[in-house]
């Protein structure tokens, strides 16, 4: 029974307990059957976690990792999908996943259709939406303000004296509730550019690209050639609005202030340097797998919407 419970329970048996169990199993070369085991505990010790991209340096993968490491030292294998950045597919998507009976799902972003709402509340799974922010989560949530990172951006670039705000968006949901608040922000403010005033973003598709910072601020110009500063949906984003400003012969920030989001490897290392917003993407992950493990033990979570927060980082850019 001990033995039992160490590989199939762990968290029911002490670390001492169950590494002399592990060490007895490696040296015996035997492999517990995990289906099996799962048809007797109606239990399959698998998360299913659902992100738009695993790319490399992407904060998706930071998170998945952290999330990854907890989850594993717990007894649990992660079931990885790539779902893009289409959310007309989530009803088709997690219909497959509710089938394999997972015992926990982790969502980047607020699931939109309310027929997979549903079927997600209704499956009995613990679920964790992630990356955004709710008052009605389908069960937990951890993440943060898109909307706010936005009116931040825009109440800063007033602050350094910009008074023609443009963005650069995507039409993926997270970067739009941030283009919405830096948009009503500058509105608000008396600083909103043409673009921001006629409700016309410079939408470009996701993923972000290089491309889509150069095309974007070449738009913004034709339209406002009075543009003092710029928010590009991701530092990827900015670093090509930052080429095209060179290539115009537009000196930053002195004629355009730029600023990005997710302050990758390359922000700082720039010239000029990338101002950005930065979240955690390892907190998000650690936090994530700790509501889960606690849920699908029985507990009731303390805090089940958590928000993680940002910070604006302030480099030579703006």
């Amino acid at each position: 029974m001990t033995a039992s419970r160490a590989l199939n329970q762990p968290d029911r048996v002490s670390e001492v307990t169950r590494k002399q169990v592990l060490d007895a199993v490696a040296a015996s070369g035997y492999v517990p059957n995990l289906h099996a085991a799962g048809l007797r505990s109606q239990r399959t010790r698998m998360i299913a976690l659902m992100v738009p991209s695993i790319a490399s340096g992407s904060a998706f993968l930071l998170a998945v990792h952290a999330m990854t490491e907890i989850l594993v030292e717990a007894g649990y294998q992660v079931m990885l999908s790539e779902r893009g950045y289409d959310r007309s597919r989530d009803e088709i998507v997690l219909e497959s996943v509710i089938a394999r009976r997972p015992d926990g799902i982790v969502l980047t972003g607020l699931t939109q259709s309310p027929l997979a709402r549903r079927r997600l509340a209704a499956s009995g799974i613990p679920v964790v939406e992630t990356w955004e922010m709710t008052d009605d989560p389908i069960d937990m949530l951890v993440g943060f303000s898109h909307y706010e990172v936005g009116r931040a951006i825009a109440r800063y670039l007033y602050e350094q004296g910009r008074r023609c705000l443009a963005s650069i968006a995507a039409t993926e949901a997270r970067t739009a509730a941030r283009f919405q608040g830096f948009a009503d922000e500058a509105l608000h403010l008396g600083i909103a550019g043409r673009h921001l005033r006629e409700g016309t973003s410079l939408l470009m598709s996701p993923p972000s690209q290089l491309g889509h910072g150069r095309a974007g601020l070449a738009r913004a110009l034709e339209g406002d050639p009075d543009v003092d500063g710029i928010f590009s949906s991701s530092d990827m984003v900015a670093l090509g609005t930052l080429m095209e400003a060179q290539l115009r012969g537009l000196r930053v920030p002195e004629d355009l202030a730029i600023v990005g989001f997710g302050d990758f490897d390359f922000a700082c290392n720039v010239t000029p340097a990338l101002t950005t917003v930065r979240v955690d993407p390892e907190d998000i992950g650690r936090r994530t797998a700790s509501l889960l493990i606690d849920r699908i033990q029985g507990k009731r979570p303390a805090q089940p919407i958590q928000d993680v927060g940002f910070t604006l980082i302030k480099r030579e850019s703006a």
